[in-house]
């Protein structure tokens, strides 16, 4: 395992919208699941061999200082950059160990994840949740394990993603799907959308947050499509991208609008919320005062 150093490990947010969290930490550079899409490739990022999984040089000494730091507990973001979970954590327990001091110093966490791995640290993150906000999110694009296997070619299976979902919400904890992104031509329809609501709905998810659609930048743009021809050969779907969207960052699957109405009509027969702030407000019920500060 390569490493790279680091000064800090909480970085504070500009916006709390996002889930409410009000911290970013990422314990590893780098991610090794080979998603197709991935925005953290991009150029602006600066990441070198982005396949490579380096972890942060003495990233637990730092997380407990820059926790010691805090006036007021934090609420904890991680894996918008790296998946805490990739398979090296199995062995490293840099994500555990990180998890621990953030309940000893009674701070709250959202953790992103392509990873059942998750799983294994419910003893943690149920502690956490009862002191702190807790918000486990499991990527899923696609409730389709073969379609997944060639846009996400080393993350685990969506099955088992849905599986460790289960696990979560079955042990209390506040947990659901990142449904990002769409991708346009691929998952789009109707049935791959309402199969992953069913999917999530089934494993006990408290929301689903969606992206229907994409973005492409310089350096993610240029892998995402050649990734398309190699994974699906034949099909024309870069050619197809690059009519339908250029170089534009935002790309909106074209029937975003019909997918809309049949995702948030599904999510309400089934209870399941949508709505940032109906998220958050359902996350953070319960810790007092700490709620407002989320929406400041």
């Amino acid at each position: 395992m390569e490493t790279v150093p680091a000064k800090h490990l909480l970085h504070r947010s500009r916006s709390t919208e996002w889930f409410g969290t009000d911290h970013t930490m990422n314990l590893y550079r780098g991610c090794c699941h080979g998603c197709l899409y991935c925005d953290s490739r991009s150029d602006c990022y600066r990441i070198e061999e982005f396949d490579t999984v380096r972890a942060k040089e003495d990233a637990l000494r730092i997380l407990r200082d820059d926790l010691a730091r805090k006036v007021r507990p934090a609420f904890i973001c991680t894996g918008s950059m790296s998946d805490p979970y990739n398979p090296f954590e199995r062995e490293l327990e840099l994500t555990r160990h990180a998890l621990e001091l953030i309940d000893a110093y009674g701070c709250g966490t959202a953790i992103a994840t392509k990873s059942d791995l998750i799983a294994r640290d419910i003893d943690i993150l149920t502690s956490i949740q009862a002191h702190s906000p807790v918000i486990c999110k499991l990527t899923v694009t696609t409730a389709d394990d073969a379609l997944a296997a060639k846009i996400e070619p080393n993350a685990p299976s969506s099955s088992r993603r849905l599986a460790a979902l289960k696990e979560l919400s079955g042990a209390g904890l506040f947990a659901g799907v990142l449904l990002m992104p769409v991708l346009p031509f691929l998952e789009d329809s109707d049935e791959g959308v309402l199969a992953v609501v069913e999917g999530a709905a089934k494993a006990g998810a408290r929301f689903i947050y969606p992206a229907l659609g994409l973005t492409m930048r310089q350096g993610q743009r240029e892998y995402f499509l050649d990734g398309l021809e190699r994974a699906f050969p034949g099909q024309g779907l870069k050619e197809r991208y690059l009519r339908q969207y250029g170089d534009r960052y935002q790309c909106a699957s074209p029937r975003a609008r019909a997918l809309w109405k049949v995702f948030t009509e599904a999510c309400r027969e089934r209870g399941i919320l949508y709505d940032m702030k109906a998220i958050i407000r359902a996350a953070t019920l319960g810790y007092g005062d700490r709620q407002l500060t989320f929406f400041d």
